[in-house]
């Protein structure tokens, strides 16, 4: 049942905005916080940048004629207010139509939304853009981008910024400061707009007017009057300028405003006051990985772990970067940086451990290319939740396979339990002669109970778990338990006892093994969780091509896919037992 609100209910586009008094607006932010807490806390999603924003988004709204003027958002984690003043409400007011929107900005949904976005600071950029081309066509709108204080840690912030104050023409920069990222924010640049607020705005050491930007503050930034007045005062501005809005993340929240960095993205029902998260006692990958790291740093001090401003995604909670004191480091939302300061830290000597998401680990190719692999510096990199998902189309997370096996010197390791996880750990901190990126499993976690053995240093040669004949299976780590369930289902129905491999390397071939299989295998499968095109199974089709030897690869096409359920997709993309089990009887 739809909810009934007193002020929301006149709003059905921001020109409606216009047509409001000071006091009804402050209503309408009360009433948008609590559709925000009321779907969050059903759906999940992200909370605390979204409350913190309602007042911002209401002002930027009413001042400014959208969708005329043109609003860029930066990685969308605070666009739930700006959907819901942008004809989008009954994605929020109504429970049937809680999934209709996606959680980022999205041109197909509106024409208030610019582009689709889910990475971090690319708004200023996208938004001088906009500008130029503005200016070239002789157009008059105003371009305003909005960019959380977290988001300038990263370089094309800087970027952006560096070329919007000398676009000589009207760009107005919002930037939305609570003092957060995900986490605390990290780096030199904190210090002056710490500066900046505490002298409200009049520090004479300014960092956006040393750039170039007429510089404005607002204290305030959750007071809608104070608001409006900085922005009337900026509309239609000939040159560039900064708004700088001080607020407070989760605002309205108790629970969200005490602990911002828990309260980013909550899962469903974890405001409900009979909410109890489940306190897993079960080892999980993440875990094994604290473990590992704070082990090692008790017996080298050269360890050291990063995060590039996502340290929840591996694990690495407040307890374990406290315990790690000086052997953690958060470089910020900096992914380049990361991959090029794990390169140095490991040319002089350290032993560093990068960990982050597939999603994010595209932001920084050149640098693994150039920065690291080119130099062949002994940095381990560990890819936590690679693989195929049902996520937003910002956010898929199954392209780090093709885009980093295919860099000379890397050796990328997919590792199928916990034993040959911590092997892999073990040798690529302390090997020195190459770039190693481990995938960590997007899987519960599997202990055999035995300690793993390898020399993982004799490379890219793969481990054949069973024996058999005329159908070889290579189930590259996710996927070697779906290739389990292949090889028992082709005994129980066609009578045949295939091979079972876990590959292990990525990055190259076993072609002693591959040869090995022609003498009494008609047909090799390979399964990989990630897209197919330039990824691992292709690589063993390349080498059979000459020969009779038959290949069928399984994995993910590549496409950009948005919010498909992952028993859609494995249907899609024919990965399930029965699905493979009829291609292999069609094809023999």
């Amino acid at each position: 049942m739809e909810t009934t609100l007193m002020v929301l209910d006149k709003v059905n586009s921001s020109k409606d905005l216009k047509n409001l008094s000071i006091e009804e607006l402050d209503i309408l932010s009360g009433e948008i916080r609590e559709l925000i807490l009321k779907k969050v806390n059903t759906t999940g999603g992200h909370l605390g940048p979204n409350l913190g924003i309602v007042e911002a988004t209401i002002a930027l709204h009413y001042v400014f004629d959208t969708p005329e003027d043109k609003l860029v958002f930066d990685v969308s984690h605070q666009c739930y207010p700006h959907k819901i003043l942008t004809g989008r409400k009954e994605g929020f007011t109504n429970p049937d139509k809680y999934q209709k929107y996606t959680g980022y900005t999205a041109p197909e949904e509106s024409e208030y939304d610019l582009f689709k976005v889910g990475h971090t600071s690319t708004s200023v950029s996208l938004a001088t853009g906009l500008a130029k081309a503005r200016d070239l066509r002789g157009g008059k709108e105003n371009v305003i981008a909005l960019i959380g204080d977290g988001s300038l840690s990263g370089g094309e912030a800087f970027e952006g910024l560096d070329n919007a104050a000398a676009l000589g023409s009207n760009i107005i920069v919002v930037v939305n400061d609570n003092d957060m990222s995900i986490a605390e924010n990290q780096g030199g640049l904190y210090t002056n707009l710490k500066l900046l607020k505490d002298t409200n705005g009049q520090a004479e050491c300014n960092f956006f007017k040393s750039l170039g930007f007429d510089y404005y503050y607002v204290d305030n930034g959750n007071d809608i009057e104070s608001l409006i007045s900085t922005f009337n005062k900026v509309k239609d501005s000939d040159h560039p300028v900064l708004v700088h809005i001080r607020t407070i993340k989760g605002k309205g929240c108790i629970a969200a405003e005490t602990d911002k960095e828990h309260y980013h993205w909550i899962v469903p029902g974890e405001l409900d006051n009979d909410y109890s998260p489940a306190v897993s006692q079960e080892e999980s990958y993440e875990s094994i990985t604290t473990d590992y790291l704070l082990k090692k740093r008790e017996q080298d001090n050269s360890i050291i772990a990063i995060s590039p401003a996502t340290p929840g995604v591996s694990g690495f909670t407040k307890e374990f970067r406290e315990k790690m004191g000086n052997n953690y480091t958060d470089v910020g939302i900096a992914e380049q940086h990361a991959v090029a300061f794990a390169s140095g830290l490991a040319k002089n000597g350290a032993k560093p451990v990068l960990a982050i998401m597939s999603s994010f680990i595209q932001r920084a190719y050149d640098q693994l290319s150039q920065d690291l692999a080119l130099n062949n510096n002994p940095a381990t990199i560990l890819v936590f939740w690679g693989g195929i998902t049902g996520a937003d189309a910002t956010h898929l997370t199954k392209y780090d396979i093709p885009l980093i096996a295919n860099i000379p010197n890397i050796v990328y390791l997919a590792p199928v339990n916990k034993e040959e996880y911590l092997a892999m750990l073990d040798w690529a901190t302390e090997q020195r002669n190459y770039s190693v990126v481990i995938r960590v499993p997007m899987c519960q976690m599997v202990s055999i109970g035995k300690k793993d053995t390898t020399d993982y240093s004799v490379l890219n040669k793969y481990h054949v778990a069973e024996s058999g004949s005329e159908i070889a299976i290579l189930g590259l780590g996710n996927f070697f338990r779906l290739g389990q369930k292949v090889k028992s289902l082709l005994k129980d129905k066609l009578g045949i006892s295939a091979t079972l491999i876990n590959p292990r390397y990525i990055t190259g071939i076993d072609k002693e093994l591959l040869e090995s299989l022609k003498a009494n295998h008609r047909l090799v499968i390979t399964l990989e969780d990630g897209v197919l095109e330039g990824g691992f199974g292709e690589k063993i089709a390349s080498y059979y091509g000459a020969s009779g030897m038959k290949v069928i690869n399984f994995g993910a096409s590549k496409e950009f896919t948005d919010r498909v359920p992952l028993e859609e997709l494995y249907k899609r993309y024919h990965l399930t037992p029965e699905l493979i089990l009829e291609d292999i009887q069609n094809l023999l």
